[in-house]
């Protein structure tokens, strides 16, 4: 049982979180720009698959250590932080290997960027720590301890709503994002400079995290 006002104020502030850019945007739009709407919608249900963990995580009390203790905090920001610079720099790399395979007239076959692009968004939503701190300070506030219903059942029900909830919007991201790349994306030279782009908000994205 869920009391129904709560539901309406959660879904309020969920829209106008999930509608707000932010980085979780940012590493969207960036993964659609540089391999299109495939990449998008698997990035999408990547953070929707973080969602799930972080709620798993605040349902058994994990999300509380790192509230509690600042070295478990340190310690997942910088390991977010190191991965979204992996990815970055990864991203980077490719394109420079993508002009010495041009040079040098080998076919070239971009896949290795475009690989396990779910798994890539769902840990940069898991090792953000902010992320976690949002599940258990926000989830909470929409629990009713007067209700039958237990608070781990409240929590739950919250906490997976809201990917449930984010993921259309974070599809419609996606549908303009593509549109607006389609114009770029038949210009060679044109991709390398999203793929470029691409690299840098993700190191950006982790340099945002770190400070």
């Amino acid at each position: 049982m869920i009391n129904y006002e709560f539901l309406l104020s959660f879904l309020t502030a969920s829209f106008l979180i999930a509608v707000a850019p932010g980085p979780s945007n940012a590493f969207l739009m960036a993964q659609t720009f540089a391999n299109g709407r495939s990449a998008g919608l698997q990035s999408a249900f990547g953070f929707a698959l973080g969602g799930v963990v972080h709620t798993l995580f605040a349902v058994v009390g994990l999300t509380a250590i790192l509230k509690a203790s600042e070295l478990a905090y340190t310690t997942v920001q910088y390991a977010g932080a190191g991965y979204l610079c992996y990815l970055g720099v990864m991203m980077l790399k490719s394109t420079f290997i993508t002009i010495a395979d041009d040079c040098g007239d080998k076919p070239h076959v971009s896949t290795s960027k475009k690989k396990n692009v779910m798994f890539q968004a769902m840990m940069t939503e898991v090792l953000n720590p902010k992320v976690a701190l949002f599940f258990i300070a926000f989830i909470p506030q929409f629990v009713d301890p007067s209700l039958s219903s237990s608070t781990t059942f409240q929590l739950a029900f919250f906490g997976l709503l809201y990917p449930i909830f984010a993921f259309p919007i974070d599809c419609t991201y996606i549908y303009f994002g593509d549109k607006i790349a389609g114009y770029f994306r038949n210009n060679p030279n044109t991709q390398l400079w999203i793929d470029r782009i691409t690299g840098i908000v993700f190191i950006a994205l982790a340099i945002n995290l770190l400070v």
